[in-house]
């Protein structure tokens, strides 16, 4: 009995090694398009000013939650840069946009994919619990064999890691739509496509944006184990301080990734609920062009109702032949 044993992790090896073997122009494509992608977002993010991120920041703080978001903003922005931590955060912060939007990219379609099908639901959900209970650690081994050190590998691994309530809440919000609300799209004749465009998706937009609150938050939870395999960023900063056992470092470090979390955390739940500054000004001004324009048509239809010539009624000849004999 001792000598029983299934070379489950012989096979995954010899697996990952064909796969290296036979497929290693298309994980070099995928890499370069990752690091591409990365290096454009932290240019944009690095090479202006910091007061010009801090300032967009803030406007972005404004516009979604009001004057108290946008001062927290800055103050917290300010914070980093105070404790050197700046261009390690905009690392940090490109590759979570980065790593986010992919795995939301991925994840909203096979949401709606598994609300859709009862059979994609089933197969799809198993690998979910498998990719969220599954150690971070463990996925990162055949990512760096396949894209090698750097970056990518933290990338490819924070999507794995992240995805899975994007697809979850995005099924759930779909399926929690009103049935007789589909019905009547259904009874109009309006397409599938149309029902999942037009009624679907925007009746399961909160529950969708709740996913992508939980996709941009583990995102920025990678950040560490992505450091250890070479990303940079405050990740890089945190592995450090805990090899030389640096207090200091870590808490900079540790307390610049609080600050990012709670600004995107903030920022995408406001965007979630929908009701923001500038929505409120919007549907204002939206309201007000309206009301003009109503206006504008009532005062020309009775303009044009009192200048009218009055047209001749069925009378009008009679009373003129009783006149003309009288």
């Amino acid at each position: 009995m001792n000598d029983f044993r299934i070379p489950l992790g012989t096979w995954v090896d010899g697996f990952i090694g064909w796969i290296t073997d036979n497929f290693a122009f298309f994980f070099d494509f995928i890499r370069a398009a990752f690091k591409g992608a990365f290096e454009s977002v932290d240019f944009l993010l690095v090479s202006p000013p910091f007061w010009v991120i801090i300032v967009l920041a803030a406007a972005l703080a404004y516009a979604t939650r009001g004057m108290k978001f946008a001062i927290g903003t800055i103050l917290g922005l300010t914070l980093i840069l105070g404790v050197n931590q700046w261009e390690n955060a905009m690392d940090t912060l490109a590759l979570v946009l980065v790593a986010s939007v992919l795995a939301i990219i991925f994840s909203v379609p096979l949401g709606i994919l598994a609300a859709k099908s009862t059979v994609a639901s089933g197969i799809i959900r198993p690998i979910l619990d498998f990719m969220q209970t599954m150690p971070a650690f463990v996925y990162l081994i055949p990512a760096l064999i396949l894209f090698r050190v750097g970056v990518v590998p933290g990338i490819v691994a924070t999507i794995i890691f992240a995805m899975a309530p994007g697809v979850r809440l995005t099924e759930l919000g779909i399926r929690g739509v009103d049935r007789e609300v589909v019905e009547a799209g259904q009874a109009f004749g309006a397409s599938p496509f149309r029902i999942l465009r037009q009624i679907q998706l925007p009746l399961a937009m909160p529950t969708i944006m709740a996913g992508i609150n939980q996709v941009i938050m583990l995102s920025l939870s990678m950040v560490v184990i992505a450091g250890m395999v070479g990303a940079g960023g405050l990740g890089a900063q945190v592995v450090a301080s805990l090899n030389r056992i640096d207090v200091a470092l870590g808490f900079e470090a540790g307390l610049a990734v609080v600050i990012l979390a709670i600004f995107l955390d903030r920022l995408t739940a406001a965007l979630g609920k929908g009701d923001t500054p500038f929505g409120r000004f919007l549907a204002a001004r939206k309201r007000r062009r309206h009301i003009a324009s109503a206006s504008a048509t009532a005062t020309a239809t009775a303009t044009a109702t009192a200048t009218a010539p009055t047209a001749p009624t069925a009378d009008a000849p009679q009373l003129a032949g009783a006149t003309t004999r009288a």
